[in-house]
């Protein structure tokens, strides 16, 4: 019988490509919740994980979150931050280094203190938004920029001002290639970057709602069958 190999699949002793996972060891003991007495957690960081775990049903929720503010503090999400979630949470640090892995707002690597990430999914890439990311990348480069994060990036939820960036969290734009220079150049000098142009400078016009005083009593469209009426006198005819 042909042995079947998977060709995709790298060889032993080969190192693994970004966002492989690593083979189980199965020989290894099992994974543990880490011992409280064991590890130190900041006071402030612990008030945080629990903030975010009572607001969920099931503990397992605020997972995201907890990593999230663990990142924040380190820089990334070190095997010492992982520890320190884990026993705020009551979990093992096997299951959060899943969730760090998978999800790409959490950096499995130290990378720069802070983080410009261009959204290059569909709305932003239908604008140009490689280029831009091109762009900003090359100015980085060229303008030295220092202890910052600068890559592409999914989907940041704000198509409406595509293509788009996120600062440190702080979303700006519509960008555009010759917005590059200033926008590192901002970054570099610790600067605000693009003011006038983020998400929370923007306006959101909302239509007045009437007060129930004034509005005077409520009026009733008018409301008929979608497919219109049906003239049944023929049916009674027939009946007779």
């Amino acid at each position: 019988m042909q042995q079947v190999r998977d060709e995709a699949a790298p060889r032993t002793g080969a190192p693994l490509p970004a966002g492989w996972d690593e083979v189980v060891r199965l020989e290894e003991d099992p994974a543990v919740v880490p011992d409280p007495a064991e590890v130190e957690v900041p006071a402030d960081l612990r008030r945080e994980i629990v903030e975010h775990m009572a607001k969920y049903p099931d503990k397992h929720s605020a997972a995201l979150p907890a990593l999230s503010a663990a990142q924040k503090r380190h820089g990334w999400c070190s095997p010492e931050g992982i520890r320190q979630v884990a026993v705020v949470m009551q979990v093992t640090p096997a299951y959060l280094s899943s969730l760090v892995t998978f999800y790409d707002m959490l950096r499995a690597e130290p990378a720069g203190s802070h983080y410009l990430y261009v959204c290059t999914s569909v709305a932003c890439h239908v604008r140009n938004a490689k280029a831009v990311y091109d762009a900003v990348w090359e100015e980085a480069r060229d303008q030295g920029l220092e202890d910052w994060e600068v890559r592409e990036f999914e989907c940041l939820g704000a198509c409406d001002m595509a293509p788009m960036a996120s600062v440190n969290g702080r979303y700006v734009g519509p960008l555009d290639t010759s917005d590059a220079p200033e926008l590192v150049a901002a970054l570099r000098e610790g600067r605000p970057v693009l003011p006038g142009r983020g998400l929370e400078e923007r306006e959101s016009p909302q239509s007045p709602v009437p007060s129930p005083q004034d509005s005077g009593p409520p009026t009733h469209p008018h409301v008929h069958p979608a497919g219109g009426t049906v003239d049944h006198s023929q049916d009674e005819e027939l009946d007779q």
